[in-house]
């Protein structure tokens, strides 16, 4: 079953436009933890209703708490609780939620498939706008008070670090360079070569807008000089642009099919080095920079967990 239907079976209202993971207000967040539905479609002949019913308001009553007790959140509660109407709209639940003050809604459902293996979808709607913030399905084995529990544990960790994620961090992502070092490189570069560097730049772009981490800010035009030689050129190009730190992508040739990418990101402020990394020794021809950049990136940067600013 895919998670569309998984959406439709629980009856959650997720037809806004998905965003980044974050609450539109940069104060603490105001939460408002709905009910959630559940859905058992495993086919077994025991009835087992009145245990997932318990269950699942003890899953709602744990993910309450556990916003209560998150210094980086704040909770509300709709005027109607405890006796909401349970069939209302997700309109009307979204306006019972602006009603109480809540500027983000944590909603889902959780899915039993069969006797080991059920489904639990967290989603958090920004009220103000309508946007999806958080979504995301999880996978939990078992049917009993203890898999509930460590099931609730590790949904509500993973939905209330996303709500309270930092602002991105404002990110010049410059141009990448190509450093030749081949007994080619009298000939200067290419127009393949420059087309590659320019898919290198588009596919690093994309995995960082879609880590939510940075907001990217880029130079209108091409730079005049090449930066990877001069020690306070990304520095200043980031300040100029109002960002926070660089990412200066560089490709060193070292024979026509030998390369190595490397990237370093630096602070606007002070020129610090935050970050960096390369691929090491790689084989392939030009057309491969973009795929092995966009890698790099993503596990040596984005996995790295770093946030300095």
């Amino acid at each position: 079953m895919s998670h569309t239907r998984l959406v439709r079976c629980l009856g959650v209202a997720l037809v806004l436009a998905a965003g980044p993971v974050r609450a539109a207000s940069d104060q603490v967040p105001a939460v408002l933890v709905d009910d959630f539905s559940y859905l058992d479609t495993s086919g077994e002949p025991v009835d087992q209703t009145a245990a997932h019913q318990r269950r699942l308001q003890d899953f709602v009553a744990g993910l309450r708490r556990d916003v209560a007790a998150d210094a980086r959140l704040r909770p509300v509660s709709p005027r109607c609780s405890p006796s909401c109407p349970s069939e209302a709209s997700s309109d009307a639940r979204l306006q019972m939620a602006a009603e109480a003050g809540a500027t983000v809604v944590i909603t889902g459902g959780v899915q039993k498939l069969s006797t080991l293996v059920q489904w639990a979808r967290a989603a958090a709607i920004d009220v103000a706008t309508r946007r999806v913030v958080f979504d995301k399905v999880f996978t939990f084995r078992g049917d009993s008070d203890e898999a509930w529990e460590r099931a609730e544990i590790f949904v509500s960790r993973q939905v209330r670090d996303a709500l309270s994620a930092p602002e991105p961090i404002r990110l010049a992502l410059l141009p990448f360079e190509l450093d030749d070092t081949s007994a080619g490189a009298a000939l200067g570069e290419s127009e393949a070569d420059r087309k590659e560097l320019q898919e290198a730049t588009q596919a690093v772009r994309r995995v960082l807008a879609q880590s939510g981490r940075y907001r990217l800010v880029e130079p209108a035009g091409e730079p005049g000089q090449a930066l990877r030689a001069c020690d306070d050129c990304e520095a200043r190009a980031a300040r100029a642009l109002g960002a926070q730190q660089s990412l200066l992508g560089i490709v060193r040739r070292i024979g026509r099919t030998e390369y190595v990418i490397g990237f370093r990101v630096r602070r606007a402020d002070t020129g610090a080095l935050v970050a960096s990394g390369d691929s090491g020794l790689r084989l392939g021809a030009n057309d491969s920079w973009s795929r092995g950049a966009a890698r790099l990136v993503r596990e040596r940067l984005l996995g790295s967990g770093d946030s300095e600013r």
